[in-house]
């Protein structure tokens, strides 16, 4: 039977607006902040840009359609994210950037009714904006999960939280947290965690200070936050005590896929530009798109670009099935992750002096995309997850063959 890579027309119609919204409306205010959300105006043009993506019925397109959003499933967003991710503030135009996107995601699968209307309602709609708390530092959790020590007490009514976290993306403006800590065992034990929820005027809450990254691009910074005794009732529990991992597991896996879709409108955006100089600029008798070294690099990024795609878009295929897809989703996030860092590099040496001066964008760009071989677990730890996947395949294969004879 023939696999069928269309999209809808409802869909193909929404990646068109977006597009069409991203280049002609979210492009120049980029540009006029020189893609630093701060310096534009930090929550003020967030609101600005997320009115017009409402007006152009692309606002929230993750959301659930019970509260505002268009309810694309994995594999439709595809498209539409990395047509958002064009520019570096798409994502917070259409109100699909971390850690909201994906707290949405997660409060929708997991919270319970009363949850969803006091914290789902208010950020699917962007009347607020959500951190998620979990890593922290050294010694603490941080791509070791299981190093977790923010702490959480059993009290009369709830649960008294104490710890120290750290590159907290989105946190200062944030309307609340969710917070990893430990409810049973000792760092360095597998389990034992639970989400919390926490209106960020919590007592106890403390955001300290920005921690200064080459990305510009998202809203709220990333910061170090403590917690100091703060009181979290019961009802505020986000899914079962001690189960934080099971349920991280349902934001995770899809988060990483919508990153590799809003980066991806990145390094494509970094190729169009390098492509579009290579077929203009002459040098050496001829155009520099001519040359055979340039029409390598050329070729690489648009192998790198298909192989990236292709890559996501099994892993999404396998997220919509139900599936966790873990193995999926750490080789799409580490191929691409890279690839598009190679993308960014070629796209720079291909513009010459200009690849690395202000006057075009690669090099800003190639500061948003290098993160990601980081955020989201780094490259090292994804490839030991896939490694161990594929030995305990082959031991169980060969337990399977020897218990056969």
């Amino acid at each position: 039977m023939p696999v069928d890579l269309s999209y809808a027309p409802d869909v193909a119609d929404i990646v068109e607006k977006t597009s069409r919204f991203v280049r002609d409306q979210i492009l120049p205010i980029e540009y006029q902040y020189g893609g630093d959300i701060t310096t534009a105006g930090g929550d003020d043009i967030r609101r600005e840009m997320n009115a017009k993506a409402k007006a152009e019925g692309i606002f929230a397109p993750h959301a659930p359609v019970e509260f505002g959003g268009l309810g694309l499933n994995m594999s439709d967003r595809t498209p539409v994210f990395a047509a958002a991710g064009y520019s570096t503030f798409g994502p917070v135009a259409l109100h699909i950037g971390a850690p909201d996107e994906g707290n949405v995601h997660m409060l929708a699968h997991i919270a319970s009714d009363e949850q969803k209307h006091r914290y789902l309602a208010p950020l699917a709609a962007g009347d607020v904006r959500s951190a998620f708390a979990m890593t922290e530092p050294s010694p603490g959790a941080g791509a070791d999960p299981d190093a977790l020590r923010t702490m959480a007490v059993k009290v009369d009514g709830g649960w008294k939280i104490n710890g120290e976290k750290r590159f907290i993306t989105g946190a200062d403006g944030a309307g609340f947290f969710i917070i990893m800590a430990r409810t049973a065992g000792s760092p360095g034990d597998r389990g034992g965690a639970t989400m919390f929820l926490a209106p960020a005027d919590t007592p106890g809450i403390s955001v300290d200070r920005h921690i200064v990254t080459t990305d510009r691009s998202m809203i709220g910074g990333h910061c170090e936050v403590s917690f100091t005794d703060v009181f979290v009732p019961d009802e505020d529990i986000l899914g079962e005590v001690d189960e934080g991992y099971r349920y991280a597991q349902v934001r995770l896996g899809p988060a990483r896929m919508t990153h590799v879709m809003r980066w991806y409108g990145s390094a494509q955006r970094c190729h169009d530009v390098a492509v579009d100089y290579v077929s203009k600029r002459e040098g050496f008798g001829g155009k520099l798109g001519d040359l055979g070294m340039i029409q390598q690099m050329v070729a690489d990024n648009e192998i790198d670009l298909a192989a990236s795609m292709a890559l996501l878009v099994k892993a999404c295929y396998e997220l919509d099935q139900g599936n966790h897809a873990s193995n999926e989703t750490s080789i799409a996030k580490t191929f691409a992750a890279e690839a598009y860092t190679r993308i960014a590099d070629r796209s720079i040496q291909m513009c010459g002096g200009l690849g690395v001066s202000e006057d075009l964008p690669l090099s800003r760009l190639q500061n948003e995309l290098r993160p990601f071989r980081i955020y989201d677990g780094p490259s090292e730890v994804h490839r030991w997850a896939i490694a161990r996947r594929a030995v305990g395949r082959a031991k169980k294969a060969a337990a399977r063959a020897e218990s056969a004879r």
